[in-house]
C-alpha cells in the first residue's frame, strides 16, 4: 500500500520524525509491505452491493501485526476498573462490571499506532481519548494513527470513515492542551508501483495547534 495523505495533530509530525525517526521508518515499510490487494476477499451481503468483493478490515490488520510483530512492537491491554462510587444511593448495582479494557494495536520505545478500518467515532475515540489515556499512563508519547482515504474506504464495508472525513472533525474541533501529538497517515491500496513512502517527497505538514477554532466558511 502507499501513503496517500498525512496530517499534523499537535505538533505530531515534527514530534515522530524527531524522536522516532527509525520507528517511523518500520512504519512506512509496514504499510509498504501489506498488499491490500491480497486482502479483497470479503463479498458483500448489503443491499446497496451484494455480491461485490470487498476489502477485509480483519485481515489487513493482521497483515500490519504479521510485519510489526516480529520487529518488536506489541499491542498493549490496560485492564479498567471501573468506579461505582459515582451510582445514586438508591440505585442498587445489577452486574459487576468485569473484564473491561483498553487496548492498543501497537506500541514500541514509546511511539503508539492505531490502524483502523472502523467506524469514524473510533478514529476520533483513538486520537482525542486513548492516546492521551495511554500517555497518562506511561506507555506512549507520541501517535501514529493509520486509516483509509476516501477511494479506499469506498471498497469496504458500508460504515467505514476515513482520512478526509476524521481530518475535518479534528481540525473543526480543534487541539486541547491535554491532548498529545499524533501523525495521521491516510492509506491507499498500490496501484501505480510506486517507491516505498520513505522514498516520496512529502509536502509540508500542516500542522494545527492548541488553541484552534473552527475554520470560517468561505463566501
Amino acid at each position: 500500500m502507499i501513503i496517500a495523505a498525512q496530517c499534523s495533530f499537535a505538533g505530531g509530525v515534527k514530534a515522530v520524525k524527531t524522536r522516532f525517526p527509525k520507528l517511523l521508518d518500520e512504519v512506512y515499510e509496514a504499510i509498504h509491505f501489506v498488499d491490500a490487494r491480497q486482502h479483497k476477499t470479503k463479498v458483500s451481503k448489503e443491499k446497496t452491493m451484494p455480491g461485490q468483493m470487498l476489502y477485509s478490515p480483519n485481515l489487513l490488520n493482521v497483515a500490519f501485526k504479521d510485519y510489526l510483530y516480529p520487529r518488536g512492537w506489541q499491542s498493549i491491554r490496560v485492564g479498567c476498573d471501573y468506579a461505582t462510587t459515582h451510582y445514586l444511593n438508591n440505585y442498587k448495582i445489577r452486574r459487576p462490571n468485569r473484564g473491561a479494557f483498553r487496548e492498543m494495536d501497537f506500541v514500541k520505545e514509546k511511539l503508539g499506532v492505531e490502524v483502523q478500518f472502523g467506524k469514524y467515532s473510533f478514529m476520533v475515540y483513538n486520537v482525542a481519548a486513548k492516546m492521551t489515556i495511554f500517555r497518562n499512563l506511561k506507555y506512549i508519547q507520541c501517535g501514529i494513527e493509520i486509516v483509509p482515504v476516501k477511494a479506499f474506504a469506498e471498497d469496504m464495508s458500508s460504515g467505514v470513515s476515513y482520512f478526509e472525513q476524521f481530518v475535518w472533525d479534528l481540525e473543526t474541533r480543534g487541539v486541547s492542551n491535554i491532548d498529545i501529538p499524533v501523525m495521521i497517515l491516510g492509506i491507499d491500496v498500490d496501484s501505480s508501483h510506486e517507491p516505498p513512502p520513505s522514498k516520496v517527497r512529502e509536502k509540508p505538514a500542516t500542522d494545527f495547534l492548541f488553541p484552534s477554532s473552527p475554520r470560517k466558511p468561505q463566501k
